[in-house]
C-alpha cells in the first residue's frame, strides 16, 4: 500500500483544477512536500494563496511540452537531493473540433503535452524510484482512450496512447519487482471548464472534488486502473462483444456519445492565454 503522509509528490499541472485539488488533499493527508508544475504564472499565483504558502509547497513554471526544460528541471530536483515518491502526470489539453480542422501545430502540441511529456517525465525520475525501492506513478488518461469519439480524435488518440504505455510500463516495472507501482485513471468528462459546453445525454458529468479524492484513494490502495464512474470499465467488454456498428448504435445512439461534443466551447480565450497546458482539466 502506498503512503501519501510523508511522501514528496510531483503534480504536473498542478496549479488548477483537479491537479491543484490532489495537491491541498496530499497536504492535507500529511504529503511532507508538494512540488507542483504549471505552465501559467498566473494559476501558480493563484494557486500559492488557496494552499495558503504552505512551506511545504514549492512552485515552478515549466510547460511540459518542451522536454529539455522538463529533464533540466527533473535534474535539478536530483541534484537537489528530491526523492519523488508520487509522481502524477496530470497535465494536458484538448482540441475539440473535427481532425481536418486541427492544424499541425494542435497536433503536435496536443501529443507533445498528454502523450509525450509523461513518458519523458517519467523516464527522468523512474531510475531514482527504482533505485530506492519505492514510487508510485499516477497516469492521467482518460475514458476517451477506450472508445471512438468524433470531435476528439487527436485527443483520444493522445490517451490511448497514455492508457496502453501506463500499463505497459506497470506490468515491466512489477515484473523486474522494482517496488514501483503505477496507477491509470481513466475518467469521464469532468466539470472543470476544460469540456465547458460538453453534453453528456446518461452519464453524469464528474465532479472535480470527488475526481480528486478517489484518485488519492486509488494510489493508497495501489489501484492498478481507475474507472470513473464505474460504467467506464465496461466499454472493453462491449468493444469485445458488440459488432462495430452495434458499438456505434449504443454508444451514440442511445448514450449519444457522438453528440457530445457538438456544443463544446473550451475555456475562454483568456483562459486559454494564461493556462492551456498548464490547466489539469481532463
Amino acid at each position: 500500500m502506498t503512503q501519501i503522509a510523508g511522501s514528496t509528490a510531483l503534480v504536473t499541472g498542478g496549479a488548477s483544477g483537479i491537479g491543484l485539488l490532489m495537491g491541498r488533499m496530499l497536504l492535507e493527508q500529511g504529503a511532507a512536500r508538494l512540488i507542483i508544475w504549471d505552465a501559467s504564472a498566473a494559476n501558480i499565483e493563484a494557486a500559492r494563496a488557496v494552499l495558503n504558502r504552505s512551506r511545504a509547497v514549492e512552485f515552478e513554471e515549466i510547460d511540459v511540452s518542451d522536454t529539455a526544460n522538463v529533464l533540466a528541471a527533473a535534474g535539478r530536483l536530483e541534484a537537489a537531493g528530491a526523492q519523488i515518491n508520487l509522481l502524477f502526470n496530470n497535465a494536458g489539453i484538448v482540441v475539440g473540433k473535427p481532425f481536418l480542422e486541427n492544424d499541425h501545430a494542435d497536433i503536435d502540441r496536443t501529443l507533445a503535452i498528454n502523450t509525450g511529456a509523461l513518458m519523458h517525465l517519467t523516464r527522468a525520475l523512474l531510475p531514482g524510484m527504482v533505485r530506492r525501492g519505492r514510487g508510485h506513478v499516477i497516469n492521467i488518461a482518460s475514458a476517451a482512450s477506450l472508445v471512438s469519439n468524433p470531435n476528439m480524435s487527436v485527443y483520444a488518440a493522445s490517451k490511448w496512447a497514455v492508457t496502453g504505455w501506463s500499463d505497459s510500463l506497470r506490468q515491466e516495472l512489477e515484473r523486474a519487482d522494482t517496488g514501483v507501482r503505477v496507477t491509470t485513471v481513466l475518467p469521464y468528462y469532468i466539470h472543470t471548464g476544460m469540456f465547458e459546453g460538453v453534453r453528456s445525454r446518461l452519464i453524469p458529468i464528474l465532479q472535480p472534488e470527488d475526481v480528486a479524492r478517489r484518485i488519492l484513494r486509488a494510489v493508497e490502495r495501489d489501484a492498478v486502473f481507475l474507472h470513473m464512474p464505474t460504467i467506464i470499465r465496461f466499454l472493453p467488454l462491449l468493444r469485445g462483444l458488440l459488432p462495430t456498428r452495434a458499438l456505434d448504435f449504443v454508444l451514440n445512439r442511445i448514450f449519444g456519445v457522438a453528440s457530445s461534443m457538438d456544443g463544446f466551447r473550451g475555456r475562454s480565450v483568456q483562459e486559454k492565454e494564461v493556462g492551456e497546458a498548464g490547466g489539469t482539466r481532463l
